[in-house]
């Protein structure tokens, strides 16, 4: 059975420009590459030839990788989504029962994760720690910097 991989319409969008991207201009660009580094001659000591070729290799595992994503994407509509527990696609608010800094999550698919811009991983250990509960309750996270214990302030939608 293939698993699906859950996704935010935004996401999904994202992935699927992405492999637009290396079908459409990336891939010819380095088709190009290679051409013209092999018209260079003895292709052994040919460095372009060989970082096109890298390239190459690069840009078709990329676009493999994505594919299955976009095959297997499961898609969650978000406008959809409501409730007082967390789950994917919600938006957390916390306070650091330590530090008394807030910070503000959206739980996404592993793909789409980005913590610079407040996106974590479904599968994090803060995301795994925050399902199931709900305003108001503690969550104790054992992260790589050691334990951390966090308030959840605010579950949002959308």
């Amino acid at each position: 059975m293939v698993e699906k991989v859950p996704m935010t319409p935004g996401g999904f969008a994202k992935l699927q420009e992405e492999l637009r991207w290396r079908q459409q201009e990336e891939r010819p660009r380095i088709i190009e590459a290679i051409s013209e580094a092999r018209a260079h001659g003895d292709l052994s000591e040919n460095a372009e030839y060989h970082a096109a070729k890298e390239a190459q290799s690069h840009n078709e595992g990329r676009i493999t990788e994505l594919e299955d994503f976009v095959a297997r994407a499961e898609i969650i509509d978000l406008s959809k989504m409501s409730g007082s527990k967390i789950k994917f696609g919600a938006t957390v608010k916390l306070i650091d029962e330590d530090t008394d800094e807030e910070k503000t999550y959206q739980i996404v698919g592993d793909q789409e994760a980005d913590v610079k811009s407040g996106r974590i991983s479904i599968s994090s250990p803060i995301a795994r720690a925050l399902i199931g509960k709900e305003a108001g309750e503690s969550i104790e996270v054992n992260a790589p910097g050691g334990s951390k214990a966090y308030e959840i302030l605010e579950v949002t939608w959308g």
